[in-house]
């Protein structure tokens, strides 16, 4: 693919504050929009089953919007209409984009590109038992949205490979796009027929595989605020190749990026005006877009992020969770913390320099009052000198938050 001629040179700085501002850590954030502007601000957010301070889905928001209620966060995402208007329409979908991710309901159309794939190539390891994907097809129809533990058994053990049938059934049927989840329900995903759920306008796949993919470029553009041809490719899981088919037409701008070894695109709204405004202090979900990409965030950071969670425990660098702790617009440090009745533990702790002390102390304290702490315990810093100036600094922004 050739690259067209630069529409401007970014220095290093420009483009690691566009990145922020474009992430929502940069500037005051849109709070009328609430959790909802965060979810289609980012065109995406994340799902996981590890829950420590909170789960994934959670922490995303709350890192751009500060203790925001966590039921408020739930609903948000899975509530429909305000009761007492008509029709119920939900606001989001999940399905795999990045991964499991909650997804605008606006853009149900523009994953017609995957549901086909998946149809065109089903790729599934478990047996599935004649006439099951029928039958549960059947009940959905008959009785209305459903766990799959109501359809009859969501697992056996707790290994994907050991699903029961009626699982295997659904998840493919959701997959193809004939069955949507709109709500979780205690973590449970809860499974309808797509031509029930999805609001008639959208409930389509008209649009060709082009079509679609140029919007997901343009959306990752839009979240990235500049970016690599790797860096857009991974927002929404896309191959390169799709990315170079469509990159011209998608409404971004070719620059270059002070050190950075590839050409770069930008979002052209980005390039408009400088990013100004406060910088976010903050602990950092390991499955936050911001950090998502590894070599982006290495690139823009120059910061190594890793999640050890699935790393054999001797093996583990930073810990089981370590969360990234961004402050003044850099990563400044990171924290695996735990909890232990209403006490935020701070198991290990990274920091970059005595500067960065008073920093995450008050991400920590921020963190402890959002998850209804009242305490915050400091166990190890990885520089052992810092150890005893951190636990001062939490001490301090505790007492300062309960005045």
């Amino acid at each position: 693919m050739t690259t067209p001629r630069p529409f401007t040179d970014l220095s290093a700085d420009e483009a690691r504050r566009i990145a922020l501002r474009a992430q929502g850590f940069l500037g005051t954030p849109d709070r009328r929009a609430g959790v909802r502007g965060v979810l289609r601000h980012l065109g995406a957010v994340q799902l996981d089953t590890i829950s420590v301070l909170a789960r994934s889905h959670e922490l995303i928001p709350y890192a751009r919007l500060g203790a925001v209620g966590r039921r408020t966060v739930e609903d948000a995402y899975w509530k429909t209409a305000t009761p007492g208007t008509a029709p119920a329409r939900p606001h989001a979908f999940e399905y795999w984009s990045h991964a499991a991710c909650i997804l605008p309901i606006e853009e149900w159309p523009h994953f017609a590109f995957r549901r086909r794939a998946y149809r065109a190539r089903p790729h599934w390891n478990h047996d599935l038992p004649d006439g099951t994907y029928d039958q549960v097809v059947k009940q959905l129809r008959a009785e209305g949205p459903l766990t799959a533990t109501e359809l009859g058994g969501a697992k056996r053990t707790s290994e994907w490979w050991d699903w029961s049938g009626s699982k295997v059934a659904v998840e493919r049927a959701l997959m193809y796009g004939e069955v949507v989840c709109v709500e979780r329900r205690g973590w449970k995903r809860v499974y309808d027929l797509a031509e029930r759920a999805i609001p008639d306008e959208l409930l389509h796949d008209d649009l060709d595989d082009a079509e679609c993919v140029r919007r997901l470029v343009a959306l990752a553009g839009q979240s990235l605020g500049v970016g690599t041809r790797a860096d857009m490719a991974d927002y929404h899981r896309l191959k390169g190749e799709q990315v170079d088919a469509v990159i011209a037409d998608s409404g971004l701008v070719p620059v270059t990026v002070e050190g950075w070894s590839k050409p770069a695109w930008a979002d052209p709204t980005a390039l408009e005006t400088p990013p100004r405004g406060r910088h976010r202090t903050t602990l950092l979900s390991p499955f936050d877009s911001l950090i998502w990409e590894r070599a982006r965030t290495e690139r823009i950071f120059g910061f190594t992020h890793r999640l050890e969670a699935y790393v054999p425990k001797p093996k583990r660098i930073h810990g089981y969770f370590a969360m990234p702790v961004l402050a003044g617009g850099r990563l400044v440090g990171r924290v695996d913390p735990a909890r232990e009745g209403q006490t935020l533990i701070a198991r290990q702790v990274t920091l970059d320099g005595t500067k960065a002390v008073p920093k995450v102390a008050e991400a920590l304290v921020e963190a402890a009052s959002w998850v209804d702490c009242t305490n915050v315990r400091v166990e190890r810093v990885d520089a052992p000198e810092l150890r005893e100036p951190l636990i001062q600094e939490v001490t301090r922004a505790l007492t300062a938050a309960m005045r």
